[in-house]
């Protein structure tokens, strides 16, 4: 992966969430791809490829890259 890892979350109904790194061209493809909400969709992660069904993604999260010291800001 030529840029730099994204961490994400998505959320899935029933409750399940998967964590990813993923590169930002492909955050931003799978972006794109839950506009339609119906269909499989191939996310390509630092260490595997995951298939998955962009009708049951409740939600996406993406962890900002600020560093932190401590307990608080």
């Amino acid at each position: 992966m030529a840029d730099r890892a994204q961490r994400i979350s998505i959320g899935f109904l029933g409750g399940q969430v998967i964590a990813a790194r993923v590169a930002v061209d492909q955050l931003e493809a799978f972006q794109r791809a839950l506009e339609v909400r119906e269909g499989w969709y191939a996310l390509v992660c630092e260490d595997a490829t995951m298939q998955l069904d962009r009708g049951q993604v409740c939600f996406v999260r993406i962890d900002s890259d600020e560093p932190r010291v401590g307990f608080g800001a």
